[in-house]
Order: C-alpha cells, then sequence, then structure tokens
C-alpha cells in the first residue's frame, strides 16, 4: 500500500513552493528586467554612434 502525504505536509510543499516563486517574481522585476533594459538601451545606443562614426551624422543629404 502506497504511503500519502498528509494535508500538511502537502499545504507546506505549496507554501514553500509559492514562497520560492514570490523571491524569483521579485529578482526579476527588481534586478533582471532593469539590468536587461540598460544593456539594450546601451547597445542601441552604441549602435547609432558607431553608425554616426562610419557614415557621419544624420543630415538633410
Amino acid at each position: 500500500m502506497a504511503e500519502h502525504e498528509s494535508t500538511s505536509e502537502v499545504s507546506n510543499t505549496n507554501n514553500n513552493t509559492q514562497a520560492k516563486e514570490f523571491k524569483a517574481f521579485l529578482f526579476i522585476i527588481i534586478f533582471f528586467f532593469p539590468i536587461i533594459t540598460s544593456i539594450a538601451a546601451g547597445g542601441y545606443g552604441f549602435i547609432i554612434w558607431m553608425s554616426q562614426v562610419i557614415l557621419g551624422p544624420p543630415g538633410h543629404g
């Protein structure tokens, strides 16, 4: 006969999982997204800067 987890053990596991998910969510919102956004904006700015170094500034051609 298979042994089943008691409801308190299942509830404790669910609470532990929810706590881990919440910590991961906070990490993503507070650290990951701002870092990725800064890298993307900096990379785009670098591309524009390098294109102007090579091709010259924008003008009326």
